[in-house]
């Protein structure tokens, strides 16, 4: 057995990690009314996210020697055009994930501080816009001067943030028996009050499951580093959905012990208070059911605070390295846009970043609220982060189209018109979530959903012109 590969144990453990945060328990459970998102659960794992890692299995295996990122998949399998419109999604993306980010790094500074919601909820919005567009811009500032040192304490935050989110699930679960007087919500499991109402808010708020099981294509690199892909990598990733559900469901449960959906849903401002510090608000319960007062919400504070923050400037770096290093791409990007400062960072992208997010800051500051900035920070991100993970579904069908051009050592299924099938399920169930998402009771928050997709897709079109337009001036300069 060669010594460098890993066993499949391994790569599930490491998927777990990069797919499963603590955030998706939470989100799940405010937007599908507590533990009836149970049933929801269930079937996004079983029709999308099983076969979504098994078609991500293949693509990394039959391109096993050209880094695994997407882009390099839809170069291969359809054309260096399409592939600069994969770059640009993925960057984009990042855009209203950024603005998230900067906005989500300050909230938990304000916890760790504060040890309350209700302080960083009171200040004026447009203030705490203004110091969320200041944040944006330092960091901005350190990515241009090509300081990342920041990768290696996001990871720590990242690891820390995991290890926060296995505990809560253990110690909410021992915590009746350690303090039965604790005050926890009777929960109701029939099988009755877990089947949600599928209406407008159901089918408007998928894209919120579609978002938190995204992002497995970051392990496709190891696909062929494990012993035995075609029987090894499909063990993995099914284990990875069995240890996602059990958490998932685990985790609502144990959420469910200690929110009650009722209060939650009594009214707007409720809801937007429970969005905003929910994840606070439990790890300070259950402090409390341990009589250890405010240590595991300081701890949790501290850790997402620094998340965070390293997390804003790997975003404003890697994603703008991906599109603009890319050399099959360049050709339909204008050249101030590839400009290197001293630091070798892509200053003028930065720029850019610095704009459009700040854009999204700025609007917001006419929110009443910081508690309704964050709620719509998440709905925006549920639009528009997936519609990343269309490429992968789009490289997919690709790949199965072009025979036996490529060949994967690991096929997701054998049979061309199953395999074909999933792969245009996929693509539509990610599509509609996205679509759906958009809507919202709030005229603002609905335009807001809608403008900055359009936004970011007209302007993903009007570079590869504006490029197109200098190239043929250059070629005129030189022939002249």
């Amino acid at each position: 057995m060669d010594s460098k590969r890993m066993k499949w144990t391994t790569l599930a453990f490491m998927a777990f990690s990069t797919v499963w945060g603590f955030g998706n328990v939470l989100n799940g459970f405010l937007y599908f009314n507590g533990t009836q998102v149970m049933f929801s659960w269930v079937l996004m794992f079983a029709l999308y996210f099983v076969p979504y890692a098994l078609m991500v299995g293949e693509l990394g295996s039959a391109f096993k020697t050209s880094g695994g990122g997407v882009s390099s998949w839809v170069l291969s399998t359809t054309g260096p055009k399409v592939a600069y419109y994969a770059g640009w999604t993925y960057w984009a993306c990042h855009i209203t994930y950024i603005a998230s980010k900067s906005s989500g790094g300050l909230k938990a500074l304000s916890w760790a501080v504060y040890r309350n919601g209700e302080k960083y909820d009171s200040f004026p919005t447009f203030a705490v816009q203004l110091v969320t567009l200041a944040v944006l811009l330092i960091f901005c500032y350190v990515a241009s001067r090509g300081l990342n040192p920041l990768k290696k304490l996001a990871t720590l935050a990242g690891t820390s943030m995991f290890v926060m989110s296995i505990l809560y699930i253990i110690m909410m679960f021992a915590a009746p028996a350690i303090n039965p007087q604790g005050g926890f919500v009777s929960l109701d499991l029939s099988i009755k009050s877990l089947i949600p109402q599928f209406n407008v808010k159901y089918f408007t708020s998928l894209s919120i499951l579609v978002f938190a099981v995204g992002g497995c294509e970051k392990i496709s690199p190891y696909v062929n580093k494990i012993d035995n892909p075609s029987k090894g990598f499909p063990r993995a990733m099914i284990t990875l959905a069995g240890m996602v559900v059990v958490c998932a469901m685990l985790g609502t449960v144990a959420m469910g012990m200690m929110f009650d959906p009722a209060e939650i849903n009594a009214s707007a401002d409720s809801f937007n208070a429970y969005n905003s510090n929910g994840s606070y608000w439990a790890f300070q319960k259950l402090g409390n059911y341990y009589h250890i007062g405010d240590t595991l919400l300081i701890i949790y504070a501290i850790c997402n605070a620094i998340g965070q923050l390293s997390t804003l400037v790997i975003s404003i770096d890697a994603p703008l390295r991906m599109l603009l290093d890319n050399e099959d791409a360049r050709e339909f990007i204008p050249s101030k846009l590839l400009k290197k400062n001293d630091a070798g960072a892509y200053v003028n992208g930065i720029k850019l970043v610095a704009l459009l997010s700040g854009a999204i800051i700025l609007i917001q500051s006419f929110v009443p609220g910081a508690a309704v900035v964050l709620k719509q920070l998440t709905k925006l991100n549920s639009v528009c982060m997936p519609l990343r993970y269309l490429w992968v579904f789009w490289a997919y069908i690709a790949l199965r189209k072009a025979g036996d051009k490529f060949k994967p050592e690991y096929r997701f299924v054998k049979n061309q018109g199953v395999a074909l099938f999933f792969g245009i399920w996929c693509f539509g169930v990610t599509a509609a979530s996205c679509i759906l998402g958009m809507y919202d009771a709030d005229p603002f928050t609905f335009a807001l959903n809608v403008i900055t997709p359009l936004v970011l897709t007209a302007l993903g079109v009007i570079l590869p012109i504006i490029a197109k337009k200098e190239n043929k001036n250059t070629a005129a300069n030189t022939a002249a």
